[in-house]
């Protein structure tokens, strides 16, 4: 597998896999609804390079719902979105984003990895192309699944708006 590093466009909500220069996929996604920033407690998704810190979810089935990176038991299905209404629906694969930059995304008041910035499945209901989330990119699940197998831990991902 080459060496590939991704790039996440906020202005056009797309995540493409780059490989030397090649774009290997591209995908919609659902970057925040409260658009980008990086300040902890804004629910704003973070901008600048990052890298995946940490792969969760290995093998899980899709729609295996987390909670706390961990999983819940649950598959998602829309009785238990009426169950839980409130909840930020995490579900098939987590990658934990840590941001790379001092003082921008990394560390103090801006910390992406303290602010549970993750790429990660969402609901197939949710709408992907528009912003929406509480600062996480939200992907479909058959897309993050397949994205998973593509990186490994330490994989860039640039983060632009």
């Amino acid at each position: 597998m080459p060496k590939v590093h991704i790039k996440i466009d906020l202005s056009v909500q797309t995540l493409s896999i780059l490989s030397a220069g090649k774009s290997l996929a591209q995908y919609l996604i659902s970057s925040a609804k409260n658009g980008p920033g990086e300040k902890i407690n804004s629910e704003c998704t973070p901008r600048g390079m990052h890298i995946i810190r940490a792969k969760i979810g290995n093998d899980a089935a899709p729609g295996q719902v987390f909670v706390g990176r961990r999983p819940s038991g649950e598959i998602f299905h829309p009785e238990l979105r009426k169950q839980y209404p409130t909840r930020d629906w995490i579900l098939t694969r987590i990658l934990w984003l840590s941001g790379t930059c001092p003082g921008v995304n990394r560390l103090g008041e801006v910390d992406s990895m303290r602010r549970y910035i993750y790429i990660h499945g969402a609901p197939d209901d949710v709408a992907m192309g528009k912003p929406g989330s509480r600062g996480c990119i939200r992907m479909r699940n058959a897309d993050i699944i397949e994205l998973f197998e593509l990186v490994k831990i330490g994989t860039p991902v640039d983060i632009i708006a």
